[in-house]
């Protein structure tokens, strides 16, 4: 089984910038998250000393199903 949204609490390993800012995700996280090579990542600044990546496709995902509620909430508005 894939972790979730709330499984958040997984340490996979260290990784270390290289000359052009590169970074390599740890084999366990890819394969904990079902990364593989040409998966488009966001990356986020999380404060001053974090960053965060998301695979984007979910992220998409995400953004539809709130869209699709937020479409249904508006409808309910104008019928009441």
């Amino acid at each position: 089984m894939k972790p979730g949204f709330h499984d958040h609490r997984h340490f996979h390993g260290t990784t270390t910038i290289g000359e052009k800012g590169q970074v390599v995700i740890p084999a366990e996280a890819r394969k904990a998250m079902g990364l593989k090579s040409g998966d488009k990542l966001l990356v986020f600044g999380m404060g001053k000393n974090m960053v965060a990546l998301a695979k984007f496709d979910q992220l998409e995902k995400m953004a539809d199903m709130m869209s699709n509620k937020v479409e249904s909430i508006r409808e309910m508005l104008k019928k009441s």
